[in-house]
């Protein structure tokens, strides 16, 4: 999947989340700007697992602070 295609996806899996359109930037911190908080979170990996077909493990959770470090995460488990 190329980097285009990740963000696409990864912009409505934010969306599903109920994080608001204007709010989404690769620099967003997903905690401190777009608000996601434990459930968010949950509900953020469900929906992030299932629609690029990753399994995400409690070590690799650190690794997903924001939306560009979500990114960066995809490119490199979605081959």
């Amino acid at each position: 999947m190329n980097a285009k295609a990740i963000r696409r996806n990864l912009y409505k899996v934010l969306r599903k989340t109920g994080v608001p359109k204007n709010r989404i930037s690769e620099e967003a911190s997903l905690r401190d700007e777009l608000f996601v908080d434990e459930l968010d979170m949950n509900c953020f990996l469900f929906y992030l697992e299932t629609r690029f077909d990753v399994a995400i493990q409690n070590e690799e959770l650190p690794q997903l602070t924001s939306v560009k470090s979500t990114i960066d995460y995809l490119q490199k488990h979605c081959a």
